[in-house]
């Protein structure tokens, strides 16, 4: 099932979350929802230095690379999509970290408030090649 079938919390088709690192359950650059991701990888999130700390201090450690998994180990700015109960519970520890709308699945309003989710988002550019760092 590719991405275009699926929606995101906005009710518009679900757009990527990220390809570098190549992210999502299915490894397809998308946070697709589907029976084997009984984890739920549904929230495309921009991670913070304190939501992988949070993370870490949890019992899920999302630095670490694990290429047995095809898991890069993941660094601030990283788009990943990530469970929606990691991130509701950073979130209500005050650790979660921003929230691509328009790549974070629907299904996902089955267990995070979407009041939480736009709370958190943010618009990021695909690539931030060609942006220049302030003037001055």
């Amino acid at each position: 099932m590719g991405y275009m079938a699926q929606r995101n919390v906005l009710g518009g088709p679900l757009q990527p979350c990220g390809f570098d690192p190549l992210t999502g359950f299915y490894r397809d650059g998308c946070c697709t929802a589907g029976p084997e991701d009984v984890g739920a990888h549904l929230i495309c999130a921009v991670v913070t230095a304190e939501f992988l700390d949070h993370q870490r201090r949890t019992g899920n450690d999302l630095v670490t690379p694990r290429p047995e998994h095809h898991f890069p180990g993941l660094v601030p700015g990283d788009r990943w999509c990530v469970t929606a109960h990691n991130w509701l519970r950073a979130y209500r520890d005050g650790a979660a970290c921003f929230v691509v709308l328009e790549a974070t699945n629907e299904a996902v309003l089955e267990t995070v408030p979407k009041g939480a989710l736009e709370e958190k988002a943010v618009d990021v550019p695909p690539s931030l090649q060609g942006l220049s760092g302030p003037q001055g």
